[in-house]
């Protein structure tokens, strides 16, 4: 369930909007200025905040910095505010804002766009995930990195990876990966594969990395990890 919190000093439009926002089920924290606004941020973590600019202790603006500062954990933000210039817009996005909503506004267009909004945060969550949990492959220097870790690999391991890096979740038989790696009509035995696959995954697990970065698919051969499929 995620947490919202609207900062807004217009009591009708904070009663409004906490209405539809539970109605949808999310938590919602209602604040009237910038001060309670930061308190209930250091109070509990949010996910989203619906931000007015003119409020009675300053400018949305400044809630907008300090929640884009290095370092802060950054929830998502809509800016709803009578300011409709093109320039109070721009500078709103350009720092940081992830939407922005004009009044007078509808009670579901403002319930659609934070569903959107953090709909797309999720997204960009899971592939974050996905893209650190995966090695990251350089095919001209052969070079390999999982997270800050290089990884001292062999050609024949730098190639298998590469392999399963590039099609994640795609499970290989054996004479796929022989194909691919050591090339098509080269013989070798299922226990050489395996002797190769269980060297790569000691490496991967010795740099911190999942151990079943690549999974054994019986009777088949071996699958890639696709790291979004869990998040």
């Amino acid at each position: 369930m995620s947490r919202v919190l609207v900062v807004e000093d217009e009591p009708a439009i904070l009663e409004c909007l906490g209405f539809v926002l539970e109605r949808d089920g999310f938590t919602v924290a209602l604040t009237p200025s910038l001060q309670a606004a930061r308190a209930a941020l250091d109070t509990a973590a949010t996910d989203l905040v619906v931000l007015d600019l003119m409020l009675p202790d300053g400018s949305g603006f400044d809630l907008i910095s300090e929640l884009r500062q290095a370092g802060r954990a950054q929830p998502a933000l809509i800016v709803l505010s009578s300011r409709d210039r093109e320039v109070d817009r721009v500078r709103a996005l350009e720092m940081g804002a992830d939407d922005y909503v004009t009044k007078p506004f509808s009670p579901r267009e403002v319930l659609a766009r934070v569903g959107a909004v953090l709909r797309r945060t999720h997204q960009t969550e899971q592939r974050t995930a996905a893209d650190d949990a995966l090695p990251q492959l350089n095919a001209v220097t052969r070079r390999a990195v999982l997270g800050a870790m290089a990884l001292d690999l062999t050609r024949v391991e730098f190639d298998l990876l590469a392999l399963f890096c590039a099609t994640p979740g795609r499970a290989f038989s054996r004479s796929e990966i022989i194909d691919q790696v050591w090339g098509s009509g080269f013989a070798l035995s299922d226990r050489t594969i395996d002797s190769h696959i269980k060297a790569l995954r000691k490496k991967l697990v010795d740099a911190g990395g999942d151990a079943n970065l690549i999974e054994t698919v019986r009777g088949i051969g071996y699958r890639s990890f696709d790291p979004s499929a869990r998040a």
